[in-house]
């Protein structure tokens, strides 16, 4: 037998999904198997079967080795140990030798296969094991890797490792004495393993003054779901931010800060409190910081529970209080995610004007001010964040116009033209950022650009972006202003793009770049609209080779997230969703116009002659 699977309850939850507390149910005189794999006594290895992807509600206990097991079942229950809940990989030890053990590391990487490892004899035709040594070849594709920081890339290409195993001298059992560092696993197994959750850092020019709530960026990570996922988050978190995001973010916590000596679990209490004891890194932090260590402590648990976590008390290396913050002070502290809550959603209607509809209503009205009162046309249009400011791209998309919302308003002159030679090698829809900046592409094939507007006015600024391959054809920027989406077109394929936004203003002229662009969906070869749908997550309307038009969520790693994509809907042009998740989407389909689904629904028509939707951002 190499795995026991035994059954849990999980509760289902609308959004994003919202891991639960589980724990396996004690039954009286019994246990519910749910199924159980099977190993060969010699020979060659069929492949270990990786549990199904409808398994995600059980929980799996790996079995050790039966005394005189062959190298072929050996190498199989030691993969299968992998995949099982052992929170320390100690039945995977098992099938070590106790050397191989020690210079075992698996908390290394996660190796993601496109299905499990398939393991091949590598002895050359001589009989498995007749020299007392055995090796086996471990292959597959490679779908992702997790690294030592819980950080996940998309990859792809072959993989191919091996496992050395011996007969040991005095037990005469075969162990593993030869094995790749880290885990390796098929993908339904990493699915039911892991779940991603945010861990929050503050944004690098964030003011830590008094004022207003710092801002937050999201980093999301991946953890072993069953095996303490709070604690397992708590030291993600003290470590500090991953590579990629960690240029632009900081963290409140004391370099060198960890759990005290001794904490191996974290868990809510009867008031739904976290108490998370502390080294002597920040016995002496001011109130003022420890109440922003809280806060992004804080704003981490909230996907850990069905509910979050109202409140987090820190403390010192001796046991004392640090300091206490509930969940409703949290947002005195930092703004999570877009700190203005949306209230209204955006399109341009059948006169081309701005108009709006109330969050819940179907009515829309012209926008206060120029854009929406005046007679100039528009295509397409990005409201500020405050909902305080427009900017609006004229019809042919030559010029980009800024104005305030409100009524009575004058437009100016444009700020910025394109003299691209038709429409689609012109301006892009624009895009505010959390620090009232406008972002903007043009698309002039002679000049393309990425351009930036301080404040939405003055001399655009060019971006750079130096490993950016391709001509930027739509740009959407984070709540946090550190991250930027933008659709690449290169050679007629069109890719999703995720960017980290670097300013630099240490010289005499300020500096905007876009660094270390990374492909978030590699499986859409054409993706035409996107739109930010979360702290982490956007919602992406696309092609794979070969295939139908397609809607669905991505995360910013490259991750599909655990859920439902949103329903099918045929002709979307655009698509318009808010960081904000309990608000619903808006589309424009060429059939049905402005269109909107609301969680748990499905899609409305709100009116027939409407385009480009957005939300404020």
């Amino acid at each position: 037998m190499g795995r026991h699977f035994v059954g849990v309850d999980r509760e289902g939850s609308g959004g994003r999904r919202r891991p639960v507390r589980v724990g396996a149910y004690a039954c009286c005189g019994a246990l519910l198997l749910a199924g159980c794999a099977s190993m060969p006594d010699s020979g060659d290895l069929r492949g270990v079967e990786s549990t199904p992807r409808q398994d995600s509600q059980v929980r799996v206990y790996a079995m050790p080795p039966r005394d005189d097991a062959q190298p072929a079942e050996i190498v199989q229950g030691f993969l299968e140990a992998l995949t099982s809940d052992d929170a320390k990989y100690e039945t995977a030890r098992k099938y070590l030798t106790e050397s191989a053990s020690k210079a075992w590391d698996p908390y290394r990487s996660t190796t993601v296969l496109t299905d499990a490892p398939n393991p091949e004899s590598g002895n050359a035709g001589n009989r498995d094991g007749a020299d007392g040594n055995s090796l086996y070849r471990l292959s597959g594709s490679k779908v992702a890797t997790v690294d030592g920081q819980h950080a996940y890339s998309p990859d792809s290409g072959a993989y191919s490792k091996t496992v050395h195993l011996t007969r040991l001298k005095d037990t005469k059992q075969w162990r593993i004495d030869g094995l790749p560092q880290g885990v390796v696993m098929g993908k339904s197994d990493f699915q039911r393993n892991y779940v991603s959750i945010n861990k929050y850092y503050y944004t690098s020019n964030s003011n830590s003054g008094a004022g207003s709530p710092l801002g937050t960026v999201a980093d999301p990570v991946y953890v072993r779901e069953q095996v303490d996922p709070m604690t397992q988050m708590v030291r993600a978190l003290l470590k500090g931010p991953t590579r990629w995001l960690d240029p632009v973010v900081r963290s409140s916590f004391p370099s060198g800060t960890e759990l005290k000596k001794g904490v191996k679990s974290l868990s809510p209490d009867d008031r739904n409190r976290v108490t998370v004891p502390l080294n002597h890194k920040a016995d002496h932090v001011g109130r003022s910081q420890c109440t922003r260590m809280a806060a992004q402590l804080l704003f981490t648990f909230q996907d850990l529970t069905p509910t979050g976590v109202d409140e987090v008390e820190l403390q010192k290396s001796d046991g004392s209080q640090l300091c206490v913050l509930t969940e409703n002070q949290a947002g005195t502290v930092a703004s999570h995610g877009t700190a203005h809550r949306p209230e209204y959603q955006y399109f341009i209607d059948d006169k081309q004007r701005l108009v709006r509809m109330p969050n819940g209503d179907k009515k829309p009205e012209p926008v206060p001010g120029a854009l929406g009162e005046g007679d100039k046309k528009l295509r397409a249009a990005a409201v500020s964040r405050d909902e305080s400011s427009a900017a609006g791209v004229s019809t042919d998309g030559s010029s980009l116009y800024v104005g305030s919302l409100v009524s009575g308003g004058s437009l100016g002159e444009a700020v910025l033209h394109s003299a691209g030679r038709t429409e689609d090698d012109r301006l892009t829809t624009p895009s505010w950022d959390g620090r009232g900046d406008l972002w903007v592409a043009d698309r002039d094939p002679k000049k393309p650009r990425l351009l930036l507007l301080r404040k939405g006015e003055g001399e655009p600024l060019t971006v750079e972006t130096p490993s950016l391959d391709g001509r930027v054809e739509a740009v959407r920027v984070a709540a946090d202003g550190v991250r930027i989406a933008l659709i690449v077109e290169k050679d007629g394929k069109s890719s999703l793009q995720i960017g980290r936004i670097v300013r630099d203003t240490s010289g005499d002229q300020p500096t905007v770049s876009i660094l270390e662009p990374r492909s978030v969906a590699p499986q859409l070869e054409e993706v035409t609209a996107m739109s930010w749908a979360g702290d982490s997550r956007l919602v992406v309307i696309g092609r794979e080779q070969g295939g139908v038009q397609q809607m669905r969520y991505v995360q910013v790693d490259g991750s599909a997230p655990v859920g439902t994509a949103p329903s099918t809907l045929t002709g979307v042009k655009e698509i318009a969703a808010s960081e904000d998740e309990r608000l619903p989407l808006v589309a424009h389909s060429e059939e049905d116009g402005i269109v909107r689904l609301s969680s748990g629904e499905q899609w409305q028509k709100v009116v027939k002659d409407g385009t480009a939707p957005v939300y404020p951002g």
